[in-house]
């Protein structure tokens, strides 16, 4: 498979390689595919010749996503189909990534070039999410769907327990704001109008999503309509496109 193929590693590289297979729990039968994983573009755009962990990225994307939609139902057979995409897409996304990446100290291990090494690159989100991607595709490539399946079990199950607990317990606008950044541009706005005399009054408040208004809701106060319309927000959201928030 051209993509088991890559240039000759070094004796220091592949000692380095080895130390990160044993903790990723993957004996990999193609070095080359793990150091491929960990190749930033910025560091190919300086080795002529590379290719970058684009393409593997890519793949670990899919195979991450199904892999949990797979845990998620088999985890929670009573959970509806809206609910189930929110715990999927809890655990994949950048954040949830990264902090794979850094528990297993995947950052020294990255091939970037000298501009991003300055700026920090090893300790970016948005890199080490890459990485993290393309490592599970890499897994996928050497060793099928079985070892891939082992190191998310491994790795991810820790935070999908964590985000089924704070499902439970995240007041409505919490929930709305983490279902916003993965969908939408902007954060969520509110609207608030009032009415009645002092001592009885009456909020009305309105989510704006990316200008457009979705979810409303009434309350005593205005704390209390945004909750409420927070809350129709998360609802209309999570059934919409067959759950697809």
């Amino acid at each position: 498979m051209p993509e088991s193929k890559s240039p000759d590693l070094t004796a220091q590289r592949c000692a380095e390689l080895d130390e990160l297979a044993a903790r990723l729990g993957h004996p990999f039968a193609d070095l080359g595919l793990l150091n491929r994983a960990l190749a930033h573009r910025s560091w190919c755009a300086e080795h002529p010749g590379q290719r970058s962990n684009e393409r593997l990225e890519f793949l670990g994307d899919a195979v991450l996503g199904m892999l949990i939609a797979g845990m998620v139902f088999q985890r929670y057979d009573d959970f509806p189909e809206g609910k189930l995409s929110d715990l999927r897409k809890g655990v994949v996304n950048a954040d949830s990534l990264a902090d794979v990446a850094r528990q297993i100290g995947l950052g020294p291990f990255v091939l970037l070039g000298r501009g991003e090494t300055a700026a920090g690159g090893r300790h970016k989100t948005s890199i080490l999410a890459d990485a993290m991607e393309a490592i599970i595709g890499a897994v996928y490539v050497d060793g099928g769907i079985d070892p891939a399946r082992a190191l998310v079990e491994r790795e991810f199950g820790g935070p999908l327990d964590s985000i089924m607990a704070r499902l439970g317990t995240l007041d409505h606008k919490t929930v709305l704001q983490e279902l916003v950044v993965r969908r939408f541009r902007d954060a969520p706005a509110y609207q608030v109008s009032e009415s009645g005399p002092d001592h009885s009054k009456h909020f009305v408040a309105i989510v704006y999503l990316d200008a457009k208004p979705y979810g409303s809701g009434t309350g005593r106060t205005k704390k209390a309509a945004e909750q409420a319309a927070a809350a129709e927000t998360v609802a209309m959201l999570t059934t919409s496109a067959g759950g697809d928030a």
